[in-house]
């Protein structure tokens, strides 16, 4: 990139989402008083006990997990959408506005072992969960009530999971919310002006440069991208323009699973412990309606900024005005793409 907004602040357009970020590469250098982590990383058995995850035990609401072998699904016992509720709405003079929305909460268990993690399992192990996705994204989709499916995962306690067993959880809405809804926008927007899609001419752009680029296979590639608001941000992206999981083949399927270990293990690689973050899927809607700009893609946003210690919060200027970071999308995904996306040994024996 130009070597003058490489070393000055300046601002980066975001096209997914139409909204601009600042950047500030001179920052990197300012001593760090603030809050840090403790990094040791801990040594957890294979089944536990206490894990209402894990197979055979009682979860909060008495119900007991089946000695499942692979992946496990179930309602969340504390689902913060319900499927049942009746319908109101209230709008006072614009300003107070409020209506129902129904929805379905559900949980993931990726594996059976208490103590693996994504990048701590082979891509034969994590097929299944893409499988998974895919087939919970069918099923909660097609309800006539159900707008949009969020596959994700929250893993470290700093990102609120309250739980290290291997799981994600699949929060299905009555309405596309808001990211999704830009990102709908922004691309449909896109479509209409270029006559292509966003995110296949993105991917070709960064592929030509190749300095954003971390890792790739034949059916996707990641890269830290160039709007990225988190020190270590990565998207991604399927090489064939598709809408959702559902729609891979068995082919890419197995490539997505080997392009999720291989990412989660350079994580681990940069910050020397299973690393802390939130990463989800942005698949098409499931309104009904044709989405023919959507591009399957995924997004990782770990927290920790400068090492293994040092946590990024959002705060000041960037909670009131807009996002800021310090480390260039460049000098990151430099040092992402010089870690080993393999262990010494397995990790699963």
């Amino acid at each position: 990139m130009d070597s003058t907004l490489s070393k000055f602040p300046h601002r980066r357009y975001n096209p997914l989402v139409g909204e601009w970020i600042l950047v500030s590469p001179h920052r990197t250098q300012r001593p760090w008083q603030g809050q840090t982590e403790d990094t040791v990383k801990e040594t957890r058995p294979q089944h536990d006990p206490s894990c209402y995850l894990c197979p055979g035990n009682t979860r909060a609401n008495g119900a007991v997990n089946p000695s499942y072998k692979s992946t496990y699904v179930f309602t969340n016992d504390f689902s913060a959408l319900l499927d049942d509720i009746p319908e109101n709405r209230q709008d006072t003079d614009g300003l107070l506005t409020a209506e129902s929305e129904r929805g379905i909460c559900k949980v993931i268990c990726f594996s059976p072992r208490h103590d693996l993690t994504l990048a701590h399992m082979t891509a034969d192990e994590i097929v299944p969960v893409v499988d998974t996705w895919a087939q919970e994204t069918l099923e909660i989709g097609s309800r006539p009530e159900i707008g949009y499916v969020e596959v994700f995962e929250n893993r470290g306690a700093m990102m609120g999971c309250s739980n290290p067993h291997p799981h994600g959880q699949i929060w299905a809405t009555e309405h596309i919310p808001n990211i999704p809804a830009a990102e709908l926008h922004r691309q449909n927007e896109y479509m209409q002006e270029k006559g292509s899609c966003l995110l296949c001419d993105y991917l070709a752009l960064e592929k030509s440069k190749g300095e954003r680029m971390v890792c790739e296979n034949e059916h996707f590639a990641v890269v830290v991208p160039y709007w990225a608001t988190w020190p270590f941000e990565t998207l991604l992206l399927s090489k064939r323009h598709t809408e959702s999981i559902p729609n891979l083949s068995r082919e890419e399927r197995l490539s997505l699973a080997d392009i999720i270990r291989r990412t989660t293990t350079k994580y681990d690689h940069l910050f020397g412990i299973s690393f802390p973050y939130s990463m989800g899927w942005h698949q098409a809607p499931t309104d009904g309606a044709e989405h023919k700009s959507w591009h399957l893609h995924a997004h990782f946003f770990p927290p920790l900024l400068r090492s293994a210690t040092v946590k990024k919060f959002m705060v000041g200027f960037e909670m009131l005005a807009m996002p800021q970071r310090d480390i260039t999308p460049e000098s990151a995904a430099a040092r992402l793409q010089e870690l080993p996306d393999e262990w010494n040994q397995p990790c699963n024996q």
